[in-house]
């Protein structure tokens, strides 16, 4: 059935970055077909009324965490290696199927109703499947993969595996998962990070990526005491040169944060075209610091945006991600409060973000022949109103997560006026809540 949307303000991203008032845009066969005025449909359709409202690529969140949902507010105040030793690795290391399928189903309702469609994700150890069979029922478009953590100090023994196993369910999962149901699910390998892994899983990592045409997806100088602790494990390298010596950098990989980075780093992530994903609220409730985006972009780098996990985020709402994303680099001396315009922020959050999930030639933009992963925005609301002479300064400083009225993903509706279709708000979160507690209640014993 084609589906047309009319009569809306069109954010199409494409390479004129056109931005077309009260157009249509139709999709056929899960594909945008046209994107005009007066456009028609063939045959049965359905027609969305987008007048008033915005319509845009739906949102792509470059580095996500579905497995630590579950535990949002529940590691507060703590810098990163802390956060992950006493919090988040034990967490983790409890789940089980079914509290991971929660997690998951969690992440995505929250993500589909604040306007996002695809996201490139990291599990935990083990379970994965889980996460997996979450988007393919919900309709979400998903690169992700396990976690991989063949080492490191403090990492529980749930988490803990051998370089042998780590490989092989990694290419277990690659074989049951990649490229299936329509290809909305890809898989992507996932070394946690430097401290996590042994040189020997990272360059066959590297090698099997390329051999089976997969992304990488990895965290790299997120915190000032990780990178220390990072020369100290590698004999005086930094993250990204130790990534580029192992064979862990280029266009196929995504490294999440970037914060503390040489300007030897900066040069190796340009000429390898590396994409960086920034997650500004994450990087700032941790404390680990705010990356200078605009240097990596002057420089050539291809920069994405993600929420991180729920728990050094709090919201997995990439409107907040994108305010902040831009309003921080306002306070480096260096680049003033033109930093970052609307238009580079959004192309955060569509365009690199593709690239950072490497569907750069499927979504990402409204152009005919791309998969119809489309986003409406209503931004008549008290907090955005009166409407700005520029529809962008809505999107990026006013817009919430709250005012996406409609989600769509290959044309199909996973949220209209505002409802999940696909899952049941009260349902997730009283299943979240369930296996939760669960998994809190030896530490609340321990604690009494």
């Amino acid at each position: 059935m084609d589906l047309l949307l009319t009569g809306g303000t069109v954010v199409t991203m494409n390479r004129e970055r056109e931005v077309l008032v009260g157009a249509d845009v139709l999709v056929q066969d899960g594909r945008v077909a046209k994107v005009g005025r007066g456009l028609k449909a063939r045959g049965s359709r359905r027609v969305v009324d987008a007048t008033g409202k915005v319509v845009l690529p739906g949102l792509i969140h470059g580095h996500l965490h579905a497995c630590q949902t579950l535990f949002r507010g529940r590691a507060d105040g703590l810098e990163l290696l802390d956060w992950l030793r006493e919090r988040i690795w034990p967490f983790e290391a409890s789940h089980d199927a079914a509290s991971l399928r929660a997690s998951a189903d969690l992440t995505f309702a929250e993500l589909i109703r604040s306007g996002a469609t695809a996201a490139l994700d990291m599990g935990t150890v083990h379970h994965y499947d889980a996460v997996f069979e979450s988007a393919r029922d919900c309709g979400f478009r998903l690169v992700g993969g396990k976690a991989m953590m063949d080492a490191g100090e403090g990492v529980p023994q749930g988490l803990r595996e051998s370089t042998a196993d780590s490989l092989a369910e990694s290419l277990a999962l690659l074989e049951r998962w990649h490229g299936k149901h329509e290809g909305r699910l890809r898989y992507a390998f996932a070394p946690r990070f430097v401290l996590s892994c042994t040189p020997e899983l990272l360059r066959e990592v590297a090698r099997l990526s390329r051999e089976h045409g997969v992304r990488i997806h990895t965290h790299a100088s997120e915190n000032r005491k990780e990178t220390e602790a990072v020369r100290r494990y590698t004999g005086g390298q930094d993250n990204v040169a130790y990534f580029h010596t192992v064979g862990l950098c280029g266009p196929h990989v995504t490294m999440a944060h970037c914060v503390w980075l040489s300007e030897e780093e900066r040069t190796q992530l340009r000429e390898s075209r590396t994409v960086v994903c920034h997650c500004p609220g994450s990087n700032l409730k941790l404390g680990s610091g705010i990356a200078d985006v605009r240097r990596l972009l002057n420089a050539g780098v291809t920069v994405a945006l993600g929420s991180d996990g729920a728990p050094c985020s709090n919201t997995l709402d990439i409107f907040h991600e994108m305010r902040l994303a831009s309003v921080l680099q306002n306070v480096n001396p260096d680049h003033g409060p033109r930093a970052l315009a609307p238009m580079e922020v959004l192309e955060m959050a569509t365009v690199n973000g593709a690239r950072a999930l490497g569907l750069e030639d499927e979504v990402g933009s409204l152009e005919p022949g791309k998969r119809a992963d489309i986003t409406v925005v209503d931004t008549s609301g008290l907090h955005a109103s009166p409407a700005p002479d520029s529809v962008l300064s809505s999107l990026v400083y006013s817009a919430r997560g709250s005012d996406v009225t409609h989600v769509f993903i290959d044309g199909k509706p996973m949220l209209k006026d505002g409802v999940l279709t696909t899952l049941d708000a009260g349902t997730v979160t009283a299943n979240a809540n369930a296996h939760v507690e669960r998994i809190l209640r030896p530490r609340k014993r321990a604690r009494a």
